[in-house]
């Protein structure tokens, strides 16, 4: 896959796709390389994926997480997965055990959220952090140097409800595309950097 230069003056600082485009792959991949790009310099990369896995909708973060954490040549590490989520209990816990570890780390932020019927699947990246919990009204800190937030479900009644009785079909397909993106920039970074020490 080719991807634009880093020095693009059309790089985008939010871009939103839907998972059926058959585009997806190359314009998400392309975004989230831009972003990093031009923002990441020598800094370890992680990638904190948000949610839970005992509700439908709130899983999209770690089935990224486990996705990402199948690949043998990761180039960052991984918070939040099927096994270990991170969620509203111990997101704090987990940004101290990150910035306790790593100086100065890259954070690209991944969780779900809700949003309007016509945007419902619907994968958005964009500079900056997110607010995760913000959907169900809960305090927590904004996290990410940049995010990636997959559109699950509709907003506004019964919030909980519906990412209860989300389709996992659709979760499970978004998280495979965003892991995708993640993993193919990340690499293509990486080639790139390499590239130019030689």
């Amino acid at each position: 896959m080719k991807l634009s230069s880093k020095n693009s003056k059309s790089s985008p600082k939010s871009y939103k796709v839907s998972y059926k485009d058959p585009t997806h792959k190359k314009q998400l991949t392309n975004g989230v390389y831009q972003l990093l790009s031009t923002e990441v310099a020598d800094r370890k990369i992680i990638a904190l994926c948000i949610g839970s896995d005992r509700s439908t909708g709130d899983s999209l973060g770690p089935l990224v997480g486990y996705h990402l954490s199948q690949f043998k040549n990761c180039t960052f590490d991984i918070f939040g997965t099927l096994e270990e989520p991170v969620h509203a209990v111990n997101l704090n816990d987990k940004l101290s055990e990150i910035n306790n570890k790593y100086h100065n780390p890259f954070i690209i932020a991944v969780d779900a959220c809700l949003g309007k019927l016509a945007s419902v699947g619907h994968i958005q990246i964009g500079s900056g952090p997110l607010k995760p919990g913000a959907g169900v009204n809960k305090s927590l800190p904004s996290v990410g140097n940049i995010h990636v937030t997959g559109i699950v479900n509709v907003s506004g009644f019964m919030e909980y409800f519906v990412l209860q009785n989300t389709r996992l079909n659709l979760v499970v397909e978004m998280s495979k595309i965003i892991a995708d993106s993640i993993q193919y920039s990340t690499q293509y970074l990486k080639q790139q950097s390499y590239n130019h020490t030689i």
